[in-house]
């Protein structure tokens, strides 16, 4: 049986948590300041956090907050004290990795949905009752797991229990996460949010008896990355996702940009909606899918392990670097007819074309007619990151819009 899929989207910050609701999450994925797995994701003050959930609710899209670091004893009374301060601004699910701190969340704010993150290994239907069994109501799939697998644990939980997967973005050569590199060269904890992502460095190789020889061992002329994994995709394989039974599907990317998110969120949007609406209007679209989602920040696409192991063809680890086709420009914070007020993110110039890129898949393209200052004063470009702008553009824009320049 096809379930309601829900689109999940990151958001690194209350910027990007807007474009992702408009651009067509259902629900965002947040951290707060501590206890999350992204300690270097730029994350969510309190004030940040209400106002997020606030604009999200308006727009009827849920917000959950990760919780899912391995807790250390010296970690639980500040979470004792956080779930304390969650519970006043309510967000609608925690997601949650150690049991410590699942029984804490169900203790104080026992009206909070508990969601167990994909870093509590969650690889079989064993596993989903047990958690099932402590109150949660949605558990993460591990991302060793296959589709055939997920349909199984599908038939063996009860319907009231949500699967959650990771269906786009990047992937982690260790077993769900858990990893002792960072830790081992720089003493960051991967499992309590500090990860130093070893795994995208470049390696030689040296034989023991000549130390201080490096030896390359090349992939293509940047180096090689023999750690690194291409990034997971099934815009290709919603129908599939959706017979194996999963609820949720989920983006990664905590640490990405309003233009990366915008990109991803709208074009799953849009295929879920097209599968939903008649599956031939999906296959139709299907090269648009695939341009739209090449458009962003990307590394070699996969399938990982939704189609059993990977093999030759959908080999994961690969020379990968990252390919970038558009660059992020600015959000549209208001509009009055061709005239846009927006923060400036990356230089730009009178005369250049750019793009506005639109929530319903539209991209028009623009020329820069005009830069002032918020003071009125004319600009021949726009180098300072962040300043206040006024942009005349040759096309009228919309109050969310995102302009954005192809490289």
């Amino acid at each position: 049986m096809s379930r309601h899929p829900e689109l999940l989207i990151p958001a690194s910050s209350l910027e990007v948590l807007k474009t992702a609701v408009i651009f067509g999450a259902d629900a965002v994925y947040i951290g707060g300041e501590a206890f999350g797995l992204r300690a270097k994701a730029k994350n969510f003050t309190m004030e940040e956090m209400k106002e997020g959930i606030g604009f999200a609710h308006a727009h009827d899209v849920k917000v959950y907050v990760t919780a899912n670091i391995l807790a250390h004893n010296e970690d639980l009374a500040g979470v004792r004290a956080y779930f304390e301060e969650l519970k006043e601004i309510q967000p609608d699910g925690l997601i949650i990795a150690d049991p410590g701190v699942f029984e804490i969340a169900k203790e104080i704010c026992p009206e909070i949905e508990r969601h167990i993150s994909t870093q509590a290994n969650n690889t079989n239907y064993g596993t989903y009752q047990f958690w099932y069994k402590q109150g949660a109501s949605r558990v993460v799939a591990a991302r060793e797991l296959s589709l055939q697998e997920i349909k199984e644990i599908r038939a063996q939980i009860p319907a009231d229990l949500e699967i959650e997967a990771f269906v786009h973005g990047a992937m982690c050569i260790s077993y769900s996460g858990r990893c002792l590199l960072s830790n081992y060269f720089t003493g960051r904890d991967a499992n309590k949010g500090a990860c130093t992502h070893p795994c995208r460095w470049k390696y030689a190789v040296v034989e023991e008896t000549r130390p201080g020889e490096y030896m390359p061992v090349y992939e293509n002329e940047r180096g090689t990355y023999i750690f690194n994994s291409k990034d997971l995709c099934m815009i290709s394989h919603i129908p599939e996702l959706l017979d194996a039974g999963v609820d949720s599907l989920k983006i990664e990317g905590r640490m990405k940009t309003a233009l990366y998110v915008a990109t991803v969120a709208r074009t799953y949007r849009k295929a879920i909606d097209d599968y939903q609406k008649d599956p031939r209007l999906y296959e139709k679209n299907m090269p648009w899918y695939l341009e739209q989602i090449s458009n962003c920040t990307y590394r070699q696409f996969t399938t990982g392990f939704f189609f059993g192991k990977p093999d030759e063809n959908t080999q994961i680890y690969d020379s990968n670097t990252y390919v970038k086709e558009y660059t992020y420009l600015g959000i549209v914070e208001e509009a009055v007819g061709n005239s846009v007020h927006i923060e400036q993110r990356n230089k730009f110039s009178v005369g250049e074309k750019i793009e506005i890129m639109k929530p319903d898949g539209r991209n028009i393209e623009t020329t820069v007619k005009r830069i002032a200052d918020t003071e009125g004063k004319e600009q021949e470009s726009a180098p300072h990151p962040k300043q206040e702008l006024v942009v005349e553009l040759e096309h009228a824009a919309e109050k969310y819009d995102l302009l954005r320049r192809a490289e």
